[in-house]
C-alpha cells in the first residue's frame, strides 16, 4: 500500500522534475532516474525517518502533545511529518485519508498514529496546512506496525528505524513514478528543457526598478 501510494505525484514535484529535466537532456535512465533520486531529503518525501524518530521520541518521553509542538517550536525545529505545500484540512490528501483508516481499522495497536493525529489537531488549528502528511502518516503507522506486530522486539523495531528502512519505502516507491516520467518525455520525443524566464526570480540595479 505505501508503494502504490507513494509511487508518483504528478511532474511538478522536485524528483520528477529532475528526473524529467534530465531525459529531456538526452541522459540515460539511470542517470535520470538517480538525479530525481537525490532530491529526496527532509523536504521532500525523506522525512519518514526523521518523523519516526521525532515522534518515537516524544511518545516514549511520555510528551503530552501540546509539549512536544511547543518544544519543537522553542528549539527552533521543524516537526518533520507534517505541513504540506499543497494540502490542507480543506483539501486533504487522500493518500493520508488511504492509509489512515486501513491502520485504524486493521492495525492491533496503533498508539504513535493516534499520538501524531492529536499533534496534528493542535498544528492545524495554527496553520490549516500544517496537517500530518503521507511522509508522516507512513511513518508512524510503520513504527506501529514494527512495535506491535509481534515478529520484532523493542530493540529490532528501533534498529529498522535508525538504519533507513522507513525512508527505503518512498525511494523504492517514488522510483517508479520517476521512471514513468522517463519513459514519458523519451516516448513523446520531447527536447532540450529550458526553463521559463517569468519564473526566474532576480535583482535589478534601482534606477531599473
Amino acid at each position: 500500500m505505501c508503494l502504490m501510494v507513494t509511487a508518483d505525484h504528478g511532474p511538478a514535484v522536485s524528483g520528477a522534475h529532475n528526473t524529467i529535466v534530465c531525459a529531456r537532456a538526452g541522459k540515460d535512465l539511470v542517470s535520470s532516474l538517480v538525479s530525481g533520486l537525490l532530491t529526496i531529503g527532509d523536504r521532500f518525501g525523506g522525512a519518514l525517518d526523521g518523523a519516526a524518530r521525532q515522534f518515537s521520541e516524544a511518545y516514549d518521553s511520555n510528551l503530552h502533545p501540546m509539549e512536544f509542538v511547543n518544544t519543537m517550536r522553542k528549539k527552533g525545529l521543524l516537526i518533520m511529518g507534517i505541513g504540506h505545500r499543497v494540502k490542507s484540512i480543506n483539501n486533504p490528501d487522500i493518500r493520508v485519508k488511504i492509509i489512515k483508516e486501513f491502520v485504524m481499522e486493521n492495525f492491533p495497536a496503533k498508539p504513535l498514529l493516534e499520538y501524531a493525529l492529536e499533534v496534528e489537531k493542535i498544528t492545524t488549528s495554527k496553520k490549516p496546512n500544517l496537517i500530518l502528511n503521507v511522509d508522516g502518516v507512513i511513518a508512524t503507522s510503520f513504527v506501529d506496525m514494527l512495535r506491535n506486530c509481534g515478529s520484532f522486539t523493542s530493540d529490532e523495531a528501533q534498529e529498522y528505524i535508525n538504519i533507513g528502512a522507513i525512508n527505503s519505502l518512498f525511494v523504492l516507491g517514488r522510483s517508479i513514478g520517476f521512471i514513468g516520467h522517463y519513459m514519458d518525455q523519451k516516448r513523446l520525443k520531447q527536447g532540450l528543457y529550458r526553463h521559463p524566464w517569468d519564473d526566474i526570480s532576480y535583482v535589478l540595479p534601482e534606477q531599473f526598478n
